[in-house]
């Protein structure tokens, strides 16, 4: 597994917790080796997510809100 999948898979789960006490323990852990950067730039896999979002929108790959939704509320029923 590469780096990109790695970011990819912690960034899916952190958007899936909600304990509070745990992303706080995620944070310490990040903020031991991330320094902010002034200027803002994206990375290579921001780069690459929105580039796929894009092939899959040309692609007529996508969810209306309304569609989104629905998707959501049948997930939250579960």
């Amino acid at each position: 597994m590469n780096t990109v999948e790695i970011k990819t898979l912690l960034h899916e789960g952190i958007e899936n917790i909600d304990d509070k006490d745990l992303l706080l323990s995620i944070k310490d852990l990040v903020d031991e080796k991330y320094v902010p950067m002034d200027i803002k730039k994206l990375s290579p896999w921001q780069i690459q997510r929105i580039d796929n979002a894009k092939k899959q929108i040309e692609q007529g790959n996508y969810l209306t809100n309304a569609e989104a939704d629905k998707v959501v509320d049948e997930w939250l029923k579960k």
